[in-house]
């Protein structure tokens, strides 16, 4: 974390100094304003946390909910979210509360007695250490909890304004607001004061404007319907989910009970003989854990009948299936019945098919208002998230006059394959956890299953394919460990300045900037090398991109964040060898960043680990972690046009 270079901060320095529309945000819910954000959940509130850190756009995040998120729904988040939760600053404090999954067990019918159930396999979860991150379980509400911390932290100030429902909304084709919303307030104040995360102060004020089912227009650029899978914003550009119901609910509980079952404290798939199947999920805190239990198939016109199943019927069920154990219920936290379900839609804008070439979004869906499944895989707040954070900094470089309107494109095109990718292995997942073991051909199918695609679920998979943001692999051979299109794999390093051993992908912060990794060549720091006229380069020629698109009154690293490796020990060279280039000025009194120059870690060599030439190259990520492009030290101009596309000419 970097302060100071303001002027001294004797508070706490994750609250952001006010800029922009945080110098006075309105508290009433404005009639006009860049952004809309429809629904708090998981991808609305990534959404609304990655645009508060663009000041100069003014975003607002309505919820028909008169406050925070209470309790129930999502609880899953793989290895990838925490990646992206240490970009918002909170990663630490939620694996700190959170339950940490390191294995999962497998039960099914004891051969010897099929009426009872025996442990058969416990894999670990993460065999292959493909994250330095766990993999957790916490409450949706306590995420939620803290993107409304880094909203309220940023520099906008942003709050959630609660008590606004969408009604409805028309695209108009001129005027600088042209989408035309309708709300409507819902019943309450608005506000939850026992929240001190989430901004409920807005929400009151906005209420006092405005009886309940009184309703009201706001004009904004972009809207993002991030309202679940009920959504009216999708409804309202005419998007619809396709797809299909497998026929068969679940009961899901969370709850407290007395039990002589010995993994209830561990992650569990369960088969029994004839009485269905659970997916046991302990929870944050030590006693709470959560149930998925197998209700069976739902005959046609049944689907009303079965979602009213009582908790009563969900806990002897799921008895039945773990005989010779029991689970005496002291506690329910909170239940629910659904239908399994695989849907998603044909685009995540509102750009029909026919006009994809000649105009560019206004709205967007994210979550679930796009893409529905079912929950045992743990994927539906990790996918809804990472929606989101694929919008949010796309949409605060275009409002900021940085980048075109057509860089709002890419997020249909990168995140509906990804969405379809999730359902068809959701599919496969959510039907072997349905089939009885006597029905399968291989009795560990499940657990092959669950080893061989640990990846995918994990939030790994994700491989974006060349566009305007993302380049062609011509040159991966550079980088093996580094895939175009993929996340950007953290290692370790050594700090040059202060010999400290870190993290090299935990220092990027999501705060909107590019990044570019410049891993040196075999000269040592100040020696002629190609590293050394790379440097030069970027710090003087007309062409770089950093003189090509920074703005001349803004700190030098305002649009990219830019380091270098060098193949040496960091006690064998100083930061002052380094070019110019990696130590850029910063703040009001001009002060030197010396935080940009690493070396190699005594016993874990980054270039050796993550496959990188030791001719050096060039690893340009994206603001979303995705790596955007490898290229040779001497492509220069390669990087300036791939650039040219994503970024204006700065003003």
């Amino acid at each position: 974390m970097q302060f100071h270079h303001h002027g001294y901060v004797s508070k706490n320095p994750r609250v952001q100094a006010p800029a922009g529309v945080g110098l006075d945000r309105p508290l009433q819910l404005p009639e006009h304003m860049d952004v809309l954000i429809v629904g708090t959940g998981p991808a609305g509130m990534i959404a609304a946390a990655q645009l508060a850190q663009f000041p100069q756009v003014h975003t607002r995040i309505i919820e028909k909910r008169e406050g925070r998120l209470q309790v129930g729904q999502a609880d899953g988040i793989q290895a990838r979210s925490v990646e992206t939760f240490q970009a918002f600053g909170f990663a630490d404090e939620i694996s700190n509360e959170a339950y940490h999954i390191t294995e999962m067990a497998f039960w099914k019918p004891n051969p010897e007695a099929p009426e009872d159930i025996v442990r058969t396999a416990r894999p670990a979860d993460d065999p292959h250490g493909i994250s330095e991150f766990p993999h957790l379980i916490v409450n949706q509400a306590r995420v939620l909890d803290y993107f409304g911390e880094s909203m309220a932290n940023s520099p906008s100030r942003m709050a959630p304004d609660f008590g606004w429902e969408f009604v409805d909304l028309n695209v108009h084709e001129t005027g600088e607001h042209p989408v035309e919303v309708t709300l409507r307030r819902t019943a309450g104040a608005g506000g939850d004061p026992t929240s001190d995360a989430t901004g409920d102060a807005t929400g009151e004020a906005a209420g006092a404007t405005a009886e309940p089912g009184e309703q009201r227009t706001v004009w904004a650029k972009y809207v993002l319907g991030a309202d679940g899978a009920r959504s009216g914003v999708r409804a309202a550009i005419g998007r619809t989910l396709e797809g299909d119901k497998a026929n068969h609910a679940w009961g899901v509980m969370d709850v407290l009970a007395v039990t002589d079952f010995p993994d209830i404290r561990r992650k569990c798939a369960i088969q029994s003989r004839s009485g269905g199947s659970i997916l046991l999920i302990p929870r944050e805190g030590g006693h709470l854990f959560r149930m998925y239990v197998d209700l069976g198939v739902v005959q046609p016109g049944e689907g009303a009948q079965v979602r009213q199943t009582s908790i009563e019927a969900i806990i002897a069920h799921a008895n039945r299936i773990m005989h010779p154990y029991t689970v005496d219920v002291k506690h329910v936290a909170w239940h629910s019945v659904y239908e399994v379900g695989h849907r998603v839609t044909d685009r995540f804008d509102d750009v029909p098919a026919e006009l994809t070439a000649q105009r560019t979004p206004r709205v967007f869906i994210a979550g679930d208002a796009c893409h529905t499944h079912s929950a045992k895989a743990g994927q539906g707040m990790n996918v809804s998230m990472q929606d989101g954070f694929n919008l949010g900094w796309k949409l605060g470089q275009v409002l900021t006059g940085r980048s075109p309107a057509a860089l709002l494109g890419t997020y249909s095109d990168e995140r509906q394959v990804i969405a379809q990718n999730l359902i068809d292995f959701d599919k496969k997942w959510s039907t072997l956890m349905a089939q009885r073991p006597e029905e399968m051909e291989d009795p560990s199918a499940l657990e092959d299953f669950y080893v061989k695609t640990i990846e995918f679920p994990a939030g790994f998979m994700t491989e974006y394919t060349p566009s305007m943001i993302t380049g062609k692999a011509t040159h991966q051979a550079l980088a093996t460990g580094y895939p175009v299109g993929k996340r950007f794999k953290s290692a370790v390093v050594s700090r040059v300045c202060d010999g400290n051993p870190l993290q090299l992908g935990h220092l990027a912060t999501a705060d909107g900037r590019w990044r570019i990794y410049a891993f040196a060549d075999t000269p040592a720091a100040g020696a002629p090398s190609a590293l050394t006229d790379w440097a030069h380069w970027l710090h003087t020629d007309p062409g770089s991109p950093v003189l090509r698109h920074t703005p001349a009154a803004q700190d030098e690293d305002t649009l990219f964040d830019i380091k270098v490796i060098y193949q040496q020990p960091h006690e064998t060279f100083d930061v002052t060898d380094a070019p110019r280039a990696f130590l850029p000025t910063v703040g009001p009194f001009g002060l030197t960043a010396r935080d940009r120059i690493f070396g190699t870690h005594p016993e874990q060599d980054i270039f050796g680990e993550r496959g990188i030439s030791r001719e050096g190259c060039v690893v340009v990520v994206r603001p979303d972690q995705y790596v955007a492009h490898v290229l040779p030290l001497t492509e220069t101009a390669a990087l300036s046009d791939f650039f040219a596309e994503i970024f204006l000419e700065a003003i």
